[in-house]
This record gives structure tokens, C-alpha cells and sequence, in this order.
């Protein structure tokens, strides 16, 4: 590892592949056509007017009402605020269809790098590694090839390909992060959890922007709050003074159990789901998980090559020499693979979509993903400090091979239906239909904010509203295919 005079070179290094490849994964979020649920839920269509009317599913509660998504009123609100902000303020400087490819690759792109910060302060806390900007940017790279927004996406892509997504999946899994840190920082400090007002007054209003952004993050935020209860429970059955000396305050407690409460209220309430329409039983799911599983991991190279090293990791740290580092690195990957395996048993129980046949795929196991990814950067920044002379040259030249296979195998741009060329060509077509004509037929090879080519006019009448709204056409226009 480098010396004192060399640390501000290579951390100049670090820097530099970070934000090229920040760069690159822009222009490919910039490359990607808009997705078929963007318009209707940022209008909002008539569909998802009743989750925007009723933020905390108060008529499920009081008269058994069932509408589509009525947990997830904050994901909605905050998609819908910055489509009908960020393209407008884009178009002071883009044209206005460029403005929507702009908007969603800022935002993707931006998630990301939230994401590679806050997960980089999760493993450097309280570390005996390299002090400093260095050590940080030395994580950040160890994490940025993992993030896959082609190659391996399908299997651990943590933004979508889909825009929508993004905002459904990562973006509150990415709060999650940041509602945990400050329990996460005291139990690494050993330090009762004390926060003050002006802490108190961010933390409380983001648990509730999790619990009512949607299953995912607030199951994996009841699977982690059991955890902490089982930890807890082992500690006071060990004896009462070492819980009472542990991070676990009566502040902690008593957040902690206000999150759970709002998570469990969010799940019910997402009982009623109108989208809710599958018709196979608990049994018939609980048998579509191994076969989920085994695709996971051999789908493509991504998945198992991550695994394999998190065991080879797991190996390493298990020999290396007894410390207090060691204990705390070894008891991550624990708990990890503890909440990994707790998280998959669960989700059975979030129920059936069509396009995912066997319930796993990235955008359901992201929690999970996003577990692996700090267990990979936990224990390989680590044994990068641990190992010595010979041991770590191996160590470090294998740890760039497995960076090199992901960074090569999200070197192509490969999205939903192609690149969005076609779509832009729709979209000028309808920008240059004269304000007379309110109905357009266009090529049916590309889709245009849909699923699949739009072949009923009356199919187009939620985005045609949203592409006025944009000002990309004058007035609105229908459009068929």
C-alpha cells in the first residue's frame, strides 16, 4: 500500500476512475428509452389517483378500500415532483425531448453515486485502514464495478433500466442506508445512540417516507429490526449489565419500534393492493423459490462471481489474525448472509408479478444486493490491509481481475428494447405534427413511454397529456402504432 508521499497521487487515481466511471454510467442512464409506467404515474392517470389523494391509506383502513399502490404514496409524490420539475429547468439549456433523457439519467446517475458514498462511510467507520480522503476513495473504487447498469443488471443491477423502477426500488433502499447510518455508527463505536433535535426532526419524517415508499424497503427494514431484537434478547440473556451497556438506548428503542410499527401498518395497508391479482396460494410460491435462486446465481457470470468471492473473502478473514477488527468483519459477513437468507424466505409473502416468474430478480432482492456489495467491501478493504508481502499481492491482483470482468461486462449499451434512437424518432415525429393534427401514426418498431407498441390510440392518452406537459408537442397528440 502506498506511503504518505504518495497517497495524494493516488488518490487523485481513485478519484479520477470514479467520476470517469460516474461519467460512462450517465451516458448509458442518457441511452435508455422511457419505460411504459412513467407517464401514469407521474400525470397521475386516473389509476393512481387515490394513492395521491390518500398519502397514509387512511380509506384501507377505514372502509377495506382497495386501489393500486396504496403504500407507496411517496414514491409516487416524489417521482411526480421531479418529472414535472427537473425536465422544465433541464430545457434552459436542452431541447425539450432531450430534456426527459437528461432528467433520467441525472437522476439514476445521482442515486448511484449516493449510493458509493454512503456505503463507502458504512465500511470506512472506525476503521484502522488508511485515514482519510484516500482510504474513502480507495472503498468507492472497490464498490463502482459492481454496479452494473447493462452487463449483469438483470441479476444485480441496483438502478433499473428502467426509470420508474429506479425511483421504486433504489432510491428509497438508498434512505433506508441513510436512516440506519446513525444506529450503525453507534453500535460500531460501542456508543449509546444520542441524537439530537435537529437529528430527530430529519430521522422521524424519513421513517415515515420509507414505511410509505413500498414493500421492499420497509421488509427489509423489518428484517434488520429483527435482527437487532434477536441480538438484543442474546445480550440480555448473556446478562442484563452488558445490555445495558451495548449501543441500545432507550432513544434507539424507542425509534427503532416506531420504524417497525410504521413498516408493519405500510405492509398491511399494501394488502389491499388492486395490483394485487395473482391467484397462486403461499404453497405454490414457497415452491418457485429454489428454482428463483438457481437462476439467480446462474444467469450470467455477475451473481455467482460475487458470491464466490464473498466465500473466498469469508475464508481469508476467518484465518487472518485474531482483532477486533477481524471479530467485527467476520460478524458482518454473518450478518449478512443471515439477513439474506431471512429476506429470500420472506418473499414468498410480497406475492406474484408476471414478469417475475420466480420471484427473485434484482429489483425484489435489492436489499439483498445492496447487503452483498458492503459485505464485498467490508472484507476485501480489510484483507487489502490485513494480508502482508506476498499473501497481498495475490490478493490485490485477484481483486482487479474480478474488477475487470464486471467493468468489461457493462461496457455495452444494451437496454429495454434497444437504445432509445427509435423512441427519439417518435418523439420528434409528434413534436413536428402541426397543432391541427391530434392524432399520429408512427412506426410500430420502437415504443415510445410504453411497455410494447402502442396499437389503440386510447392507449396513449395518459403520455400524450405528459408530452404537452413537457412541451414537447403542441397540444396533445394521440398517437397509434
Amino acid at each position: 500500500m502506498p506511503g504518505p508521499v504518495n497517497k495524494r497521487y493516488w488518490r487523485g487515481l481513485l478519484v479520477l476512475f470514479v467520476v470517469l466511471d460516474l461519467a460512462f454510467t450517465f451516458w448509458q442512464n442518457y441511452q435508455l428509452p422511457l419505460d411504459g409506467d412513467l407517464a401514469h404515474v407521474a400525470l397521475p392517470s386516473p389509476a393512481f389517483v387515490a394513492v395521491m389523494n390518500d398519502p397514509l391509506g387512511w380509506a384501507v383502513l377505514t372502509k377495506n378500500a382497495v386501489y393500486a399502490a396504496p403504500n407507496r404514496f411517496f414514491a409516487h409524490a416524489i417521482l411526480s415532483l421531479y418529472w414535472k420539475q427537473v425536465p422544465h429547468l433541464l430545457q434552459y439549456v436542452v431541447s425539450p425531448i432531450n430534456s426527459l433523457y437528461a432528467a433520467g439519467a441525472l437522476f439514476a446517475t445521482g442515486l448511484q453515486a449516493l449510493l458509493l458514498c454512503t456505503l463507502a462511510a458504512y465500511i470506512r467507520l472506525g476503521r484502522s485502514g488508511p485515514t482519510g480522503r484516500w482510504g474513502f476513495w480507495l472503498v468507492v473504487a472497490l464498490l463502482v464495478p459492481l454496479f452494473q447498469t447493462n452487463g449483469y443488471n438483470d441479476e444485480m443491477g441496483i438502478t433499473d433500466r428502467s426509470i420508474t423502477y429506479t425511483f421504486f426500488y433504489a432510491a428509497p433502499a438508498s434512505l433506508l442506508l441513510l436512516l440506519f447510518y446513525p444506529f450503525y455508527r453507534a453500535a460500531r463505536q460501542q456508543r449509546p445512540l444520542r441524537l439530537g433535535f435537529g437529528q430527530l426532526a430529519l430521522l422521524v419524517p424519513l421513517m415515515l417516507v420509507i414505511a410509505f415508499n413500498g414493500p421492499v424497503a420497509s421488509a427489509a427494514a423489518l428484517v434488520v429490526l429483527l435482527g437487532i431484537g434477536v441480538w438484543w434478547a442474546w445480550q440480555w440473556w448473556s446478562g442484563p449489565r452488558a445490555a445495558a451497556e451495548n449501543w441500545l438506548s432507550a432513544q434507539a428503542m424507542g425509534l427503532l419500534a416506531g420504524l417497525g410499527a410504521l413498516c408493519v401498518l405500510s405492509l398491511y395497508i399494501g394488502r389491499n393492493n388492486a395490483e394485487n391479482t395473482h391467484d397462486h396460494t403461499l404453497w405454490q410460491l414457497y415452491q418457485l423459490l429454489p428454482l428463483g435462486v438457481y437462476k439467480q446465481l446462474t444467469g450470467k457470470l455477475g451473481m455467482p462471481l460475487l458470491v464466490l468471492g464473498l466465500l473466498a473473502n469469508a475464508w481469508l478473514v476467518r484465518r487472518a489474525r485474531p482483532s477486533a477488527e477481524r471479530q467485527w468483519v467476520w460478524g458482518a459477513l454473518r450478518g449478512v448472509a443471515l439477513f439474506a437468507v431471512a429476506y429470500i424466505l420472506l418473499l414468498p409473502l410480497g406475492g406474484y408479478r408476471i414478469y417475475r416468474p420466480y420471484l427473485l430478480r434484482h429489483d425484489s432482492i435489492l436489499p439483498v444486493l445492496l447487503g452483498l456489495f458492503y459485505a464485498y467491501g467490508e472484507s476485501t478493504y480489510f484483507l487489502l490491509f490485513e494480508l502482508r508481502n506476498r499473501a497481498r499481492g495475490y490478493y490485490l491482483a485477484a481483486v482487479l481481475v474480478v474488477a475487470t470482468i464486471f467493468i468489461y461486462a457493462d461496457r455495452h449499451v444494451r437496454q429495454l428494447n434497444g437504445d432509445n434512437a427509435g423512441e427519439r424518432r417518435g418523439l420528434v415525429q409528434l413534436a413536428q405534427a402541426p397543432e391541427s393534427v391530434v392524432l399520429v401514426r408512427i412506426p410500430p418498431n420502437y415504443t415510445v413511454l410504453s411497455w410494447t407498441p402502442v396499437t389503440d390510440s386510447a392507449a396513449s392518452a395518459v403520455p400524450a397529456d405528459m408530452l404537452r406537459y413537457w412541451g414537447v408537442t403542441h397540444g396533445r397528440k394521440r398517437y397509434y402504432q
